[in-house]
């Protein structure tokens, strides 16, 4: 008999289909401005340590504001908390993309020009901090225990598939015109708004959280700070490489400005495309064997090994393929500690635990641009991919220290 499509069942895979695709979208937007940061910075006469700030600024907004936005979505309910972030994700890349054309134009520039866009990107880190906790929370509303780990996978391909077809669209759009990604970013968080708000349910009723009072902060405990820290310093190693990837492609294959973006749009097209292929396919069947825990480290071995790969090579095919097994250690990464998270807390503080969980990527997407810049500025162009790789080591090596497990919460 073929399910009613008015059943429990079929509301919830309509409800995860229409969250996968706004996460996906919002990616989208967000990852073709990857292979044009670099050149539109020195057409802007921008350094290589200012061009970090573009990231730092906006993850440090990120950093403060995404456990407001996760708390609030267990108060208000997800879905409009969910809206607002992608709407000031919208108008922020809108802003930054008016004032980068003014500076092009020659009618801004100097400090004043470097101001007005660290300032948007403030703005957008502020607004578009409410989009991934909130939709990390709404994925574990709408899935059971023993499927959370699968299920975070599924917003990982998500992100995945958006840095699949992003940079590429990226490069291509550039052709049109340096500025021309970011404004298609903010028509298209815009887009990904309005299908939100017509298109996904709520997953938490307005006022369900009051069964969970409590400070967030006194989720900071035992493992779940070990979870945090290697969210926050695995992220930091591969922003680290993401900020510098676009001058090391340009300045190793001696690349003009103009071929910049189409060339690490290809490239971080197939990084994108391997990384949701494991989070959308092979995740799911390793969860079920393995558990998240146990999967974290040779995330951490694979991840590692690719950025040890890239400081070396100076080819294209060598260049790609180390950005593949950075996909692929990222991708069992990623998934893996979000499902961590989720399993170490109860059902009414997913919302909390999420936001504590963005807030540790931001500071991972703050400090690694500005690490990575620096050092490949100051030290040599080798530099940042030699750092994540220690980073990487390091972080397995307290793993095999610390050994941390998941503790299932007491009921509620």
């Amino acid at each position: 008999m073929k399910a009613d499509s008015s059943s429990p069942a079929a509301s919830t895979g309509r409800a995860k289909l229409i969250l996968f695709l706004t996460i996906f979208v919002a990616m989208l937007g967000l990852s073709v401005l990857f292979p044009i940061f670099g050149p539109l910075s020195r057409q802007l006469g921008l350094s290589e340590s200012q061009t970090g700030w573009f990231s730092t600024a906006y993850s440090l907004m990120q950093f403060i504001f995404s456990p407001i936005w996760g708390a609030r979505s267990e108060r208000v309910g997800r879905k409009p908390v969910l809206v607002m972030g992608l709407i000031g994700f919208s108008l922020s890349f809108g802003m930054f993309a008016l004032v980068a054309d003014l500076g092009l134009r020659g009618v801004l520039g100097g400090t004043l020009l470097f101001v007005l866009l660290v300032g948007a990107r403030f703005l957008g880190g502020i607004l578009s901090s409410a989009t991934l906790p909130t939709a990390q929370a709404m994925m574990a509303d709408l899935t059971d225990r023993g499927n959370r780990a699968a299920a975070m996978g599924l917003i990982g391909a998500a992100f995945g598939l958006g840095v699949i077809f992003g940079p590429g669209l990226g490069g291509l759009l550039a052709n049109f015109g340096l500025t021309v990604p970011v404004y298609f970013s903010a028509g298209l968080g815009l887009l990904t708004a309005v299908l939100a708000r017509l298109a996904l349910r709520e997953t938490r009723a307005p006022g369900a959280a009051q069964t969970a009072s409590g400070n967030r902060l006194e989720l900071l405990h035992g493992p779940i700070v070990v979870f945090l820290i290697i969210s926050a310093l695995f992220t930091l190693a591969s922003v680290g490489m993401e900020q510098t990837i676009s001058f090391y492609v340009q300045d190793n294959l001696h690349l003009t400005v103009a071929q910049t973006p189409q060339i690490v749009g290809g490239m971080l097209a197939i990084f994108g495309f391997i990384s949701a292929a494991v989070q959308g396919g092979a995740i799911r069947p390793l969860s079920k064997r393995v558990s998240a825990t146990a999967l974290i480290p040779l995330g951490l071995i694979v991840m590692a090994g690719g950025m040890f790969f890239l400081s070396t090579a100076a080819a294209y095919w060598t260049m790609t393929a180390a950005l593949a097994l950075i996909g692929i250690g990222s991708a069992i990464l990623g998934p893996s500690l979000s499902a961590a998270l989720s399993l170490s807390v109860g059902e009414h503080r997913q919302g909390q635990v999420a936001g504590l969980n963005s807030s540790a990527l931001a500071l991972g997407r703050m400090t690694g641009p500005l690490i990575g810049t620096g050092l490949y500025q100051t030290v040599s162009h080798h530099a940042p991919y030699l750092f994540s790789g220690g980073v990487l080591v390091a972080l397995l090596a307290v793993v095999a220290l610390v050994r941390p497990q998941v503790r299932t919460p007491a009921p509620g």
